[in-house]
């Protein structure tokens, strides 16, 4: 099977966030290319004694993505240009230009298996299957994690911030919703951490499958862990599912453009003196993040940061 490939040509800068629109659009298997150079912790994770050589970062960075032949790449490539304009309103988002090209088939799942190795987050191991967790781990928290096609696997810094809030506020009593659950992590974790009952919605079907795969190797049964699709912020059918003042924490970790309309449409899901945790915020759209927490009536308890990268939690009053 033949694919179109399309190349964006931005920055280091905005790669993050065009990542991250381009996942929100429903793309998914994006590749980055850059001259950043590693960090210690990437290179561990690389397992590669003899790296190449970049050469100097020159803060240009190429991300690309791939559409089947009979997908509607006109309309996809102008959702994707609107995405890019937005994003270079608040950031520089170099030339933006996209390139076209033809490529073969991909595997992309096994893909995952090159760069996706076991790591910690302070005591919780998140591995995969396909690695062992050694002796000296074995007293950890853990998690399997797959990701496949779906997003989420704990390795970036909003996914961190989120567990660690969800650690700090989850009781024995929590129902927990992820808004945007991707592989499954958060909702998994949560009842890892001793959460009653976890509901997952995302807007890509892999999420469903991803979810309950790793469901399965983690010994967590759909009596335990639910996982529908669609748009909580205006899908009518997802927000009665879910359920009104059901929840005792909803985390949302997504980017600031899309937290803002839904952080009132959450607040009608959470019990009164429900928990809120945000993640997905660029250090530039903190404060509005929290001037939109505040307006739908919660009193913010804590803004935590990783790297560029902040969380807001708040309490509903």
């Amino acid at each position: 099977m033949k694919w179109n490939k399309f190349r964006i040509k931005t920055t280091t800068e905005a790669e993050d966030m065009v990542c991250g629109s381009l996942m929100e659009l429903g793309i998914q298997g994006v590749e980055i290319e850059d001259k950043v150079p590693l960090t210690a912790q990437d290179k561990e994770q690389m397992f590669v004694d003899i790296l190449p050589e970049f050469g100097e970062d020159d803060g240009t960075a190429y991300i690309s993505f791939y559409l089947e032949e009979d997908e509607d790449k006109e309309s996809v490539l102008a959702a994707v240009r609107d995405e890019l304009a937005e994003i270079g309103t608040y950031m520089n988002v170099g030339a933006a230009e996209i390139e076209e090209s033809q490529t073969e088939d991909v595997d992309w799942i096994n893909n995952w298996k090159k760069y996706f190795h076991q790591f910690t987050i302070d005591d919780v191991l998140i591995i995969p299957s396909w690695e062992e967790v050694t002796p000296e781990d074995e007293d950890k928290m853990i998690i399997h994690i797959d990701p496949g096609t779906a997003f989420g696997t704990g390795m970036h810094e909003t996914t961190q911030l989120c567990i660690r809030q969800l650690k700090k506020y989850v009781t024995d009593q929590t129902v927990f919703l992820d808004v945007g659950c991707g592989s499954g992590i958060l909702g998994m974790l949560a009842l890892k951490f001793g959460a009653a009952y976890s509901v997952g919605t995302d807007l890509d079907p892999c999420a469903i499958t991803a979810s309950h795969e790793n469901m399965e190797a983690n010994g967590i049964g759909r009596q335990q862990y639910e996982v529908m699709i669609g748009n909580i912020i205006d899908d009518k059918e997802v927000q009665e599912k879910a359920g009104y003042g059901r929840f005792d924490i909803v985390a949302a970790n997504i980017l600031a453009d899309v937290l803002v309309p839904l952080t009132p449409v959450v607040r009608e899901h959470l019990k009164r003196g429900g928990i809120y945790i945000t993640s997905g915020i660029i250090d530039d759209k903190e404060e509005t993040v929290v001037d939109a927490v505040k307006a739908a009536g919660f009193e913010v308890l804590e803004v935590t940061r990783q790297g560029e990268w902040v969380s807001v939690t708040a309490r509903k009053s």
